[in-house]
Parts: C-alpha cells; structure tokens; sequence
C-alpha cells in the first residue's frame, strides 16, 4: 500500500514539474483540438515513457503492469509491423504482456541476464499523437549481447492510450541462448530451449 502511494506521488511530481515546462512551438497541424491538447499528450507520453525506463524486471515484472494499468485504456489497440493482426482490449493485452515479461524477470533476477531499456522522442505536430524510438539491450552472463530496437506511435485520448503500433524493428547480434544464462534460471534439460529474445537453443 505504501509503495503504491510512493509510486502515485512520483507520478504527481513528475508531471507537475513537466506542466511547468516552456510551452511546445506553434506548429500544430490542422485539425488539432488545440495547444493544450497538443501539450498534454506530449506530458503523458513523457511521464509514461520515463516510467518504463526507471522500472526495474529484474526486481519485478509487476511494476510494468501497473504502468499499463494506470496509462492504457480498457479500448486499447495494439499492432506490430511484424504482420500479426492487432489485439484489442486491456485484458488480452494485459495477458499477453504478462507472459513476456514473467519470462524476462526471472532471466533478469536468476539467470543473471543484465537488461537496460532507453527512449528517445521523435519530434511530432499532431495533437494527441506521439512517436518514440526504443533500445533494449540484453547482456548474457557469457557476456554475449544482443540489442533489439524499434519505433513506437501511440494515439492518446488524455490520459491515457487508446492505441500503440511498434515499427521499424531491428536486432543486432544473435539472440541469447540457454548458454548465456545461469542454469538455475533454465529449468530441467529438455533438449530444447525456448527463450523470450527469439531464439531456441539446442
């Protein structure tokens, strides 16, 4: 209960600084709904994008959901440019998120997987919509990296998102094997070992 009333101090702090933050330029395309409009979603995307980045999946996989639970709407869209159809509704969302990330955490805090995320905002004019650039690098206890990084535009609908496409994916260096993680974190040899960076080890 308390860190939860920390975490929703933070966010209130966060935000109160960004308010007080020099007004955006002019240059807002037609059909915006005006320069608070504009402003306000450039706010919300910060104090979301930085959320993601302070969070830590090696100490738990639950601060990113509650990220998602506090930013995204119960309509969101999500969509890859990978071909796959997009999945609507918080719940399958939610579900499918947290499939990835409860793999991750324990890569991070038993397989000694060193894991660091960055952003960068991509300059935008349009009201309620945003667009950031995104690094994930992973570092095996071998000390094999691999880099993932992609492109992400999400719709607003204040305060929170409505839609998020990622594009534009990349990987540098292989993907992570069983090799690259302590074998306390893998589980009974099968023969086969599927990971959450794309790759399968023999």
């Amino acid at each position: 209960m308390a860190l939860a009333s920390h975490k929703s101090k933070l966010y209130e702090t966060a935000k109160e600084q960004l308010l007080q933050m020099t007004d955006p330029p002019n240059f807002i395309s037609a059909g915006h709904s005006g320069p608070d409009s504009y402003k306000t979603g450039r706010i919300e995307e910060r104090i979301l994008n930085a959320a993601i980045v302070e969070a830590d999946i090696s100490r738990s996989f639950e601060e990113y959901l509650e990220i998602f639970n506090k930013f995204y709407a119960d309509n969101i869209e999500v969509s890859s440019d990978t071909g796959k159809e997009s999945i609507r509704g918080k719940q399958r969302v939610r579900a499918i998120l947290l499939n990835f990330l409860a793999p991750l955490h324990v890569f991070a805090e038993i397989g000694g997987v060193s894991m660091s995320i960055r952003n960068t905002a991509i300059p935008g004019d349009t009201a309620g919509e945003t667009h950031s650039a995104w690094t994930l690098d992973l570092v095996g206890v071998s000390g094999k990296t691999c880099t993932l990084s992609w492109r992400t535009f999400r719709k607003w609908e204040a305060p929170r998102v409505v839609r998020e496409h990622h594009y534009d994916h990349r990987q540098t260096g292989g993907p992570l094997t069983i090799d690259d993680i302590r074998s306390s974190a893998a589980g009974p040899d099968d023969g086969a070992f599927q990971n959450p960076f794309g790759g399968k080890a023999d």
